[in-house]
């Protein structure tokens, strides 16, 4: 495997995180300083997020509907797995399926210890075996870079400010009066994290769409031919019109988590946690040029 760095993608990337922690540092200062009383609020909701963390796998794949498979079951599956993580210098992740018409994969997991790989019966029908290889090592990509850490840190905070908007005045009720003295503090508050999460929203989609592009290097590194991932995402986004509203629907939540997120018309492209399958194909095929130079 040939893990080379992409140095202009991790300064976005580098950038991206300073900003979110600059941003942080004031949202703290400010909810210290008018939301004292907040902090066992912070500290519960950051508990929940905790657990959340620990059981993210288990979690994530009942939230799909997807079921862990064995070898038996799924032993074309599996080999390819075990091969492309022992590639990729990865324990091997544990294997789930998901009954879905909708041709997609994702990856969860805290760490490369605990993680999980899981593939749509729809993928699987989709895609050839080179494809589908690409796809696997694209997830995979994700675990060797830890990004379900990177992203839960990232988006911890956030959380809490969009916990602070929705339900400040409820919980700082006659509590939230801070430094300033009435009823004003619990204001403040909900105006600065209203603020604090609108901005760490982009910004952590930005990071997300920037952390797609290094898994779909990653992937290119693991299997050594760009081309079969990006002939695997021109496919997906292809097949992602012929399947059923309702199964849009149903999985369409889980868009952080897909190789291709589900459409969601202009502004869901402009806030998503994906670039353009157009310019990630357009990466890929700059790699495949690469190895053959």
């Amino acid at each position: 495997m040939n893990w080379q760095a992409d140095w202009g993608l991790r300064f976005r990337m580098f950038l991206t995180m300073f900003l979110l922690f600059a941003l942080y540092i004031v949202f703290a200062g400010v909810i210290a300083a008018y939301m004292g009383s907040f902090v066992v609020f912070v500290v519960l909701f950051g508990g929940m997020s905790l657990v959340q963390y620990y059981f993210s796998d288990t979690l994530t794949l009942r939230s799909m509907g997807a079921k862990t498979v064995s070898a038996d079951e799924y032993p074309e599956l599996h080999a390819s797995i075990e091969r492309l993580s022992q590639q990729a210098d990865l324990p091997k992740p544990k294997v789930a399926v998901v009954d879905s018409e909708v041709p997609n994969a994702f990856a969860t997991g805290r760490n490369q210890k605990n993680a999980a790989v899981c593939v749509t019966t729809g993928i699987m029908r989709t895609l050839d075996r080179d494809e589908l290889d690409g796809v696997l090592a694209h997830e995979l990509a994700h675990v060797k870079n830890r990004d379900m850490m990177v992203m839960t840190i990232a988006s911890f905070l956030s959380t809490i400010a969009f916990m602070i908007v929705r339900w400040g005045a409820f919980f700082g009720g006659g509590h939230g009066r801070g430094r300033q003295g009435g009823g004003g503090g619990i204001v403040v508050a909900i105006l600065v994290s209203l603020v604090v999460w609108i901005i760490s929203y982009l910004l952590i989609r930005a990071l997300s769409r920037y952390r797609e592009y290094a898994a779909d290097r990653g992937a290119a590194a693991i299997t050594g031919n760009p081309s079969a991932l990006a002939s695997a995402l021109l496919k997906i986004s292809g097949e992602m019109d012929k399947v059923p509203k309702e199964d849009m629907r149903e999985e369409a939540e889980m868009n952080a988590f897909f190789i291709i997120p589900i459409k969601s018309g202009v502004v869901g492209r402009l806030f998503s946690t994906h670039p353009p399958t157009e310019k990630r194909v357009e990466q890929l095929r700059s790699l495949e040029r690469e190895l053959a130079a």
